[in-house]
């Protein structure tokens, strides 16, 4: 099998924000207590955060982290996880049906995400919370001194502000799981009101509305169209969420191979619906898109043990994962690289045990599953400035996606600064190794300065905390030959694989 990807100097699509490698960290199972957070834990520190979790994390270079949810927040009051901790209260906690203690609140959370090198990206509660107490948090967070909220915040040890710029205006708000649902109507009242409640405690901060949380509701775009019609003045972003999993009968997985096709789709169906609402409004104002949850899920399901219900920690939607989800996962972070124009926050869910990259066992080690890898190295090489690309590769059919589906998916990104170009690219057939030539017009490719490989002869192929069966291989650099003008190279049939490229020119002076 051939194909052919090509990229040109002059054609872009734009920066890339870093905030499109961020992570997410909600109260469910054992992603918090047990996950990050573990006091007893040989690794912990002096708050009883995992130091051999933090690493981990800081290694995925995550600019930004969703927190407290997720379902969660819609029954979340942030008002009983402040002050001294043995006075918090513990909480039912309804929508994953577990108890909340509250030892882990606003304060720690921000001590955390310093440890890890992240900024928190916070959602306030408005399925059963108010404009009020979302205005409050903001306070509490962000305003210096001399206010109730501001002052009981230095009382509890922040002295300076926390200054969290990102906000979320409720979770999925769309659905009727959600604790507090809204139609789209009464929705768009409470976080245009919260929204601008919010911004009157600080105009700084910028605002993310909910928008459908699959595309298989009934109501997608139509949703998002009645939220940014109301919104439209006080939003930054509209979210959208992504999950993708696959089927036994699908044998070779071609359905879940595709699964970045099907992500570009909902991308480029809520970019029209931004700029038609904008263009309703006869508005020069562009709104672009958060993508903060998505990831690969299909074998967790929170009600398979009923019996660990009402209990702190409970372990629920614990996915291991495998090679298959390897190639997934890098297509999906491809896909959202080709559209860095208008998508500008992804937020990978979750980042601890929970449908995560890293998983841990109470008392005992962690470990890096398998879709750690690809999210590594493409938020390490994958921050500059996304290259228009055309690629010309055999294809399959599917029906749920309108047009063929390449075996050979490639992304490329100019990093300017270190005068490279890295490209991504994964193999989705399982059978055939793919010659891939990489055409680079405007620029003069020098050497290879890294070739990496992800790939296992077994799809089903797992990291646990004793084996690491699937890991990236580096390849000699030596071993690829550079014409003036392109780079050749062979994919493994299933494998991604991330090539570093020295060029000549990269900003193209002449």
């Amino acid at each position: 099998m051939k194909a052919t990807f090509t990229i040109h100097r002059k054609f872009t699509v734009g920066p890339v924000d870093d905030r499109l490698f961020g992570g997410f960290v909600e109260h469910i199972g054992r992603c918090v207590y047990d996950g990050i957070y573990e006091p007893g834990h040989p690794e912990a520190d002096e708050d009883g955060f995992r130091r051999d979790v933090a690493a981990l994390v800081r290694e995925l270079n995550m600019p930004v982290t969703r927190y407290p949810g997720g379902n969660f927040v819609s029954g979340y009051d942030w008002h009983d996880t402040i002050g001294p901790k043995e006075n918090r209260p513990v909480r039912a906690e309804y929508a994953w049906e577990a108890l909340e203690p509250n030892q882990v609140g606003i304060d720690e959370f921000v001590r955390w995400c310093r440890k890890v090198n992240t900024a928190p990206m916070l959602a306030v509660n408005l399925g059963t919370g108010t404009a009020k107490s979302a205005q409050e948090l903001v306070e509490y967070c962000n305003f210096p001194q001399g206010t109730r909220w501001s002052d009981l915040r230095r009382k509890n040890g922040a002295e300076t502000p926390h200054g969290i710029r990102l906000w979320c205006l409720g979770n999925e708000m769309d659905g009727p799981w959600q604790i507090g649902h809204k139609s789209a109507e009464e929705y768009a009242r409470i976080a245009h009101e919260s929204g601008k409640m919010m911004k009157m405690a600080d105009p700084s901060i910028e605002l993310v509305v909910c928008g459908s949380s699959t595309r298989s509701m009934p109501t997608f775009a139509t949703w998002d169209a009645a939220v940014l019609r109301e919104t439209f003045e006080i939003a930054d972003y509209l979210a959208l969420h992504a999950y993708f999993g696959w089927k036994p009968e699908d044998e070779k997985r071609m359905a879940f191979f595709a699964s970045p096709e099907l992500l570009e789709k909902q991308i480029c169906d809520l970019i029209a619906v931004c700029d038609f609402i904008a263009a309703e409004k006869k508005s020069t104002r562009r709104i672009s898109l958060a993508l903060d949850e998505w990831n690969i899920w299909y074998r967790g399901n929170p009600k398979a043990h009923p019996e660990t219900r009402w209990q702190v920690a409970r372990p629920v939607n614990e996915e291991t994962y495998d090679m298959a989800d390897v190639i997934v996962a890098g297509g999906l972070l491809m896909a959202m690289l080709d559209h860095a124009d208008r998508l500008k926050i992804g937020c990978l869910a979750q980042t601890v045990n929970v449908i995560a990259p890293i998983m841990t066992r109470p008392g005992g080690g962690a470990w890096r599953q398998t879709i750690y890898y690809p999210f590594y190295y493409t938020s390490r090489y994958g921050r500059g400035t996304v290259l228009q690309s055309r690629i010309d590769s055999p294809s399959y059919a599917l029906p749920e996606c309108a047009r063929p589906v390449n075996w050979v998916r490639c992304c490329a990104v100019l990093r300017e600064k270190e005068s490279e170009i890295t490209l991504f690219a994964i193999n989705r057939s399982t059978e055939e190794c793919a010659e891939l030539v990489f055409e680079m017009n405007g620029f003069t490719p020098e050497q290879v300065e890294e070739a990496v490989e992800i790939h296992h002869d077994n799809l089903g192929a797992i990291n646990t905390e004793t084996r690491e069966e699937v890991a990236p291989a580096a390849i000699d650099p030596d071993c690829y030959e550079l014409t003036p003008a392109e780079l050749q190279t062979t994919l493994k049939p299933a494998s991604w694989n991330m090539f570093r490229i020295k060029v000549k020119n990269p900003g193209g002076e002449k």
